[in-house]
């Protein structure tokens, strides 16, 4: 393997478990510091509101518990080959960045669903315990995933002229997700709004192998 490859592979390496440990460090430290549903205002606009959720990205639930989670273990084998795939290829480097970052997110809400049941007790009307003694609140593969980070932008009302939607109410960002989430929608987002410049042979960096045998 060329040296270039190595060095790449090992920086985006480090960015994934940047991104893996910083998730993983916000969700227990919430989990052992905070019960169910408590909130902390930081300004009026953002507040650590401590949920779990045992469905996708920003609590949305479409299917079953287990088939969901082995779901997102098999999606990660074609997403972390991916990531040396397109080093290989000499692809842009932002382009495995994002790729990257989609799989250490990934990887975050993995390891709640797999041990937080096993890990945990409880979090309802109590702080969590860290491998309590009576065992944790669910078998494995049936934990929760933690979110804690809450944006309520602004709120407005509809005007009572409206029809269907007079004096009803709007919040904007209602959804409390968390690191993982954020690196999977940060990474999507990336390669949509660069999908041009990095997926044809224009936007690909130089080949890493100047005699081609990559």
């Amino acid at each position: 393997m060329a040296k270039e490859v190595k060095i790449k592979l090992l920086k985006v390496s480090v960015i994934a478990l940047l991104v893996l440990v910083i998730d993983q460090v916000s969700k227990i430290l919430v989990k052992t510091g905070m019960a169910l549903y408590q909130e902390i205002e930081i300004t009026n606009w953002f507040y650590i509101r401590f949920v779990e959720n045992p469905g996708m990205a920003f609590g949305i639930e479409l299917f079953d518990k287990m088939f969901l989670t082995l779901f997102r273990i098999a999606a990660l084998i074609p997403i972390g080959y991916g990531i040396y795939y397109t080093i290989k290829k000499g692809f842009h480097f932002g382009f495995t960045v994002a790729v990257a970052l989609i799989f250490a997110g990934a990887l975050g809400n993995i390891i709640d669903c797999v041990f937080y049941g096993v890990w945990f007790n409880s979090s309802m009307g109590q702080v969590a315990t860290f491998f309590p003694e009576g065992g944790g609140y669910a078998p494995l593969f049936y934990g929760k995933v933690v979110d804690m980070l809450y944006f309520p932008l602004f709120e407005i009302t509809f005007p009572s002229w409206a029809p269907l939607i007079g004096n009803a109410s709007f919040s904007f960002f209602d959804p409390v997700f968390n690191i993982a989430d954020s690196a999977v929608c940060i990474g999507v987002f990336y390669i949509i709004l660069f999908q041009r410049k990095y997926l044809t042979s224009s936007g690909k960096e130089e080949n890493l192998n100047k005699e081609g045998d990559l």
